[in-house]
């Protein structure tokens, strides 16, 4: 699905979130690949599971079709700079959920676009009858932690030693959930 475009101001910084387009794929795959070897609060390290300009055309081709799916970025000055995507699920049984993904460049933490992306997530699902959206979260990332909470997500679970760093450290994975109240 699309959602309306909405810019926003921090500070000196001005960004715009909207759905994610077929021209972003070349921007969006050196994105990804940038944000994963920036931090192992995701999943991926640099270089892993790469997803190349044709791939991310095909997801934003499936994402702008499907009901249950949303795809948005955020842009600087014509940059993408983060993105979040909700993936539903065509099972009868998990079409009133979709699950929840975000990453921002590392030059843009403290603007609020992760925050920005998230509500404007939430708004989307709300909107259209998704009933709740769920998340895993590493334990270590507190401030993402805060931040779903803030926004009505609560703990579910935890994944026990459920992710290897690169230093052979291992962290729990949390699972947050937000359920859409009546």
């Amino acid at each position: 699905m699309k959602v309306t475009q909405r810019e926003y101001r921090v500070e000196s910084l001005c960004y715009v979130i909207r759905s994610a387009a077929v021209e972003d794929t070349y921007q969006l795959s050196n994105v990804r690949r940038q944000i994963d070897g920036e931090t192992e609060f995701l999943d991926r390290e640099k270089g892993e599971a790469v997803l190349d300009d044709a791939m991310f055309k095909q997801i934003i081709l499936q994402d702008t079709e499907s009901p249950t799916n949303l795809f948005l970025v955020a842009e600087v000055n014509n940059k993408i700079v983060g993105y979040a995507r909700c993936e539903g699920n065509q099972l009868k049984r998990f079409l009133h959920k979709v699950t929840f993904g975000v990453g921002v460049l590392r030059d843009y933490w403290g603007y609020g676009i992760g925050s920005s992306l998230l509500k404007s997530s939430i708004i989307w699902a709300d909107r259209n009858n998704v009933k709740k959206i769920a998340l895993f979260v590493s334990e270590t990332n507190t401030k993402a932690i805060s931040l779903y909470q803030n926004h009505g997500f609560e703990v579910e679970g935890i994944l026990k030693k459920d992710k290897r760093l690169s230093k052979d450290q291992y962290v729990n994975t949390i699972v947050m959930g937000r359920v859409q109240t009546e």
